[in-house]
Formats: structure tokens, C-alpha cells, sequence
């Protein structure tokens, strides 16, 4: 008996998969769905202003939590706005659903109103990327469309025409399941043998740890200070791997710190500990490298591993633990006294006093706010090097967009990471570049009433590729950004705002967003100084 909508299976497939909310906008190409969401209680409709925050958004929940995020667009110029969220999971590997609308199923083909050749769009940025064509077929290809978001670790793409949500079907045999079986990938015991043969050969190895490191930290510490090794952080592993801790030197790289520069050329092994690093001018000349990683065709995919291991990374440190030998701490003993001077001179640049606010000024005095389990959503700029040099993180959580390194994911992973742990405090960092590209999207939030505090490092201009013009020798131009009162526009949409040009206005401003049960912005004028010698 047709009896059930092909929406209302969808609907129960969604809660099957634990998918409690989606971002989008309402529109003619999924006003079926939208009604068969109206009359679904439990999950949540996040409406956005602009498809690319509620794309960017599930991708920053997805790699906040480990769940598949959500995003929802109509057919064409909807669709379009979903692609610059889409990449950024792709490239940081972290699966997300996009339920893309169509035309009628009558009218795919007749060149109608909004119609564009969606498939194709979505080819190069999903995992999974196909058209529903009866809606006897949209349940099982929800399920598979999901599945494989979490298996290959990627956006996936399913395109439906709006009429197929409200077609009545029968699906007494259904072919396919709610469920991802995860695989639990264990190392070869010859590849940990070998892999542990050549740290104890070695006399001054250096750990690079990533994301992989994630469900690990035990064993990554446990390892460093076993075989005594100097620990560098790639930048997305900001909040897995403790800044704290004696043996991190902090990250490598432009963004990095001048002992993890050092000891990585000093260095005689490189192990990559669940990273694919990929910036090869930062790594050893040619040092033999260890790389571990569960997917095997990152192994060597941007520096030549002598051994790899393709392992989750907990398994395979565990194994390296017990094969591996204590060294002596001399050259440990040397870098961490690096690390131990380096810190101090960040810390005096932190405490100068000067006569205009600085971003490592601003950085400091959202360190002294800043809750253990907080979760920071960062944006992309120089405001990501200064954060990068100067803001420590422990247990908090911590988003970017790490290789597509997309302007304007500040906002929407402030509003994901709040929809996400509603009871922690969560702070955007975000220069007025990357802040303005999006920022109508702070409605959405005041409209929510997501509390969270957006720091807003203000210097009218887009000084990252200021600094890229000038290192390749030419005059900047079309830097300069027409300024915008943030704290009235804050305001403006029913939340805080307060413009601060001096520490003593900061340090309050941040005070009061602290005790506020709105969205904050800060408008913070910072000096118009490079992050970058």
C-alpha cells in the first residue's frame, strides 16, 4: 500500500543517522522537503542568510564533532552558493550532506527556470554525487549517500527534484541500512618493527603530529617523551596537541615558531604522526621519515617516507612504544630550552605596552577569558598567524579552514561549534576582511540566540596579501578595505557590539560578552603591523 511519503522515509532516515539539525534556506525547488521538515519536531531547521555559511557551517560541525553536517539549497543560483562549504570538507576530509533541490522530475532537461546541470557542478567536490530519479529511490540513496560521506571522508551531493518528496511509495523491503561500520585499521607488525629499527638508530628525531591525532594524545605524548623527541604541531592539530606541554615547540611553517624551524632541520628522523604536512620547504633536506597514516595514499604523498604505516594512529604508537628505546635528552634538553626563551619573548611582546592596541595584545587578553573547555572558531588571514604565535590551547576546540583556507569561516563555525556544545563558551577570531565577506550571517545567530563572542582584529585591510604583493617585489594594491562600524552593526541586528581601541577598553569589552546571553562583536583596531618578519 502506498501509504507514506518518499519525504516522510527521508525524515526517519535523518534521525536514524542521529542528524538533529540542517543548514539552509527555504526555496521553490525544496518547498516539498520543507514541508515534510515542518512536520518533523526533531530536527532542527537552521535557516541561514547565505548558502555558503550554512555549507561552512556543517563542514565546521562535521570536524568539531565527528558527525556528518547538514547543508540544504535549492537548484541553481542556491546550489552554486553551497560549493565554496562543499571544498572546504573535501579538503580537510570530513564528511558533510548536501541535499541540492531540482526542478520537477517532468522539467529535468527542458532548460527550465533555475535549472542548471547540477551533476556536473558537483562532480569534482563530492564523494557521492547523483540525481534521485524516482522517489521510490530516495531512501536508499539518502543511506548510501551518508555512508559514503563517512567512509571516504568527504561531502556527498544528493540531488532531488522537489516533486519526488511528496510522491507516495511502499518500502516494505528496503535495501539498504542507517548505519556506517567504521574500520578499526591496525598496523602490519613488520612495518612497526622496521619503523621502531630506525628510531632507535636515531639520535635526533622529531615528531610532526596532525589531526590524525585526534582519539591519540596519550600515546603521542607517551612516545615523545619515551624517545625524547621535540613535538611540533601542525596547525589544524591546535587543541588536540597541548600547548602546554614541555616537549611542543608549536607549529612549523609560516605560522610557525623558530625552534620547530630548528630542530626540523636538525633533525635526523621525521616522523609524521597522522599528517600528510604538505608544505616539503619546511621539512629536512633528506631526512629518512616515518609516516604513519590510515589512509595509504597520503602515505609519501608530499615527502618521501623510508617506512610507512597504514594504521590509525593509536595502534601503531602503541606498538612503537613498546619496541622503541629511551635516548638520551640532549637534544631534547637543547629545544625545549629554545622553547622555554621563545615563549618568553612572546610573552614581552604580549605585556609591551604601547600606544595602540596590538593583535598580540588582543590575543592575550582573550587567553585571560578563555574557558578550558571553550570551543574558538578561527578565520583566515594574518589574524591566523597571530593566533597561531600567540594563543594557547589545552583541551579547547578548535576549527579552521586548514587547506582550502577559505575567508569567511569565522562566523559560521562560531555558529556550528554553539549549535554543537550549546553550554560552552565559544569565540570567532577573525580580521574585518574575512569578518565582512559573511557577516550577515550574524543575524542568524542573534535569531537563534546563539551566545558567542566574535573578536573582530580591525586594520581596514587585507594584510596577508599586502605581505604577498611586497615579498614579490611589487607595490600593494586594492588592499585597503572601506571600514565599517562593526559594534553599531552588532547592534543594528540585536546583539552586542563594542568598539575597543585601547587594552583597557578590550579587556572590559571582553568582560561584558563574557556575562552576555547575546551574540557579541568586538571591534578591535589593531596596529597595522605585519605577522610576518
Amino acid at each position: 500500500m502506498f501509504d507514506r511519503t518518499a519525504g516522510s522515509y527521508a525524515m526517519d532516515l535523518l534521525k536514524e543517522w542521529n542528524i538533529d539539525h540542517i543548514y539552509g534556506m527555504p526555496g521553490d525547488s525544496i518547498n516539498e522537503f520543507m514541508e515534510e521538515l515542518r512536520k518533523e519536531q526533531s530536527i532542527r531547521f537552521i535557516q541561514i542568510r547565505h548558502e555558503e555559511t550554512g555549507a561552512l557551517a556543517a563542514s565546521a560541525y562535521s570536524k568539531l564533532t565527528g558527525k556528518i553536517g547538514v547543508c540544504l539549497s535549492i537548484a541553481g543560483p542556491g546550489a552554486v552558493h553551497l560549493l565554496n562549504g562543499l571544498y572546504d570538507a573535501q579538503k580537510d576530509k570530513t564528511p558533510v550532506l548536501a541535499l541540492v533541490g531540482q526542478v520537477e522530475s517532468t522539467k529535468v532537461g527542458t532548460d527550465n527556470f533555475q535549472e542548471l546541470k547540477l551533476e556536473a557542478m558537483f562532480e569534482d567536490v563530492a564523494v557521492y554525487n547523483r540525481r534521485v530519479q524516482s522517489a521510490e529511490q530516495l531512501p536508499d540513496m539518502l543511506n548510501q549517500a551518508i555512508r559514503t560521506a563517512y567512509a571516504e571522508k568527504g561531502p556527498a551531493v544528493l540531488i532531488v527534484p522537489d516533486d519526488l518528496f511528496s510522491v507516495k511509495i511502499k518500502r516494505d523491503e528496503p535495501r539498504t541500512s542507517a548505519i556506517f561500520a567504521a574500520p578499526k585499521i591496525r598496523p602490519a607488525e613488520e612495518d612497526v618493527a622496521e619503523a621502531a629499527k630506525l628510531v632507535n638508530a636515531s639520535k635526533k628525531p622529531v615528531i610532526l603530529a596532525g589531526k590524525g591525532a585526534q582519539g591519540a594524545v596519550a600515546e603521542v605524548l607517551a612516545f615523545a617523551e619515551k624517545i625524547k623527541a621535540p613535538l611540533i604541531a601542525s596547525f589544524p592539530s591546535k587543541g588536540i596537541i597541548p600547548d602546554d606541554h614541555p616537549q611542543n615547540l608549536g607549529h612549523l611553517g609560516q605560522l610557525g615558531t623558530k625552534p620547530a624551524a630548528d630542530a626540523m632541520k636538525e633533525a635526523d628522523l621525521v616522523i609524521l604522526a597522522g599528517t600528510a604536512y604538505p608544505y616539503r620547504q619546511f621539512l629536512p633536506k633528506d631526512a629518512p621519515a616515518i609516516q604513519i597514516d590510515r589512509d595509504p595514499k597520503a602515505i609519501g604523498k608530499y615527502y618521501p617516507a623510508a617506512i610507512g604505516i597504514a594504521s590509525e594512529l593509536k595502534p601503531a604508537l602503541s606498538g612503537l612504544i613498546s619496541k622503541t628505546e629511551p635516548k638520551e635528552p640532549d637534544f631534547l634538553r637543547k629545544y625545549m630550552e629554545k622553547r622555554s626563551a621563545w615563549h618568553k619573548e612572546m610573552q614581552a611582546d604580549m605585556e609591551k605596552g604601547t600606544e595602540i592596541l596590538q593583535p598580540q595584545h588582543v590575543l592575550a587578553e582573550v587567553q585571560k577569558i578563555l574557558e578550558p573547555d571553550a570551543a574558538v572558531s578561527l578565520d583566515v588571514g594574518s589574524v591566523t598567524i597571530w593566533t597561531a604565535r600567540y594563543l594557547k590551547l589545552s583541551k579547547q576546540k578548535f576549527v579552521l579552514s586548514a587547506w582550502l583556507a577559505t575567508m569567511g569561516c569565522g562566523l559560521p563555525g562560531a555558529i556550528a561549534a554553539k549549535i554543537a556544545y550549546p553550554d560552552k563558551q565559544v569565540v570567532a577570531l577573525t580580521g574585518d576582511g574575512g569578518f565582512s565577506m559573511g557577516m550577515q550571517d550574524f543575524a542568524t545567530a542573534v535569531k537563534y540566540e546563539l551566545p558567542m563572542t566574535i573578536v573582530i582584529f580591525n586594520n581596514q585591510k587585507i594584510q596577508l596579501i599586502e605581505h604577498e604583493q611586497k615579498e614579490k617585489g611589487n607595490t600593494p594594491t586594492n588592499v585597503e578595505i572601506a571600514n565599517i562600524d562593526y559594534a553599531a552593526f552588532a547592534v543594528a541586528c540585536g546583539g552586542e557590539g563594542y568598539t575597543c581601541k585601547n587594552r583597557a577598553e578590550l579587556n572590559s569589552a571582553l568582560a561584558k560578552a563574557k556575562q552576555s546571553g547575546k551574540p557579541v562583536i568586538i571591534d578591535a583596531y589593531v596596529e597595522d603591523i605585519s605577522p610576518i618578519d
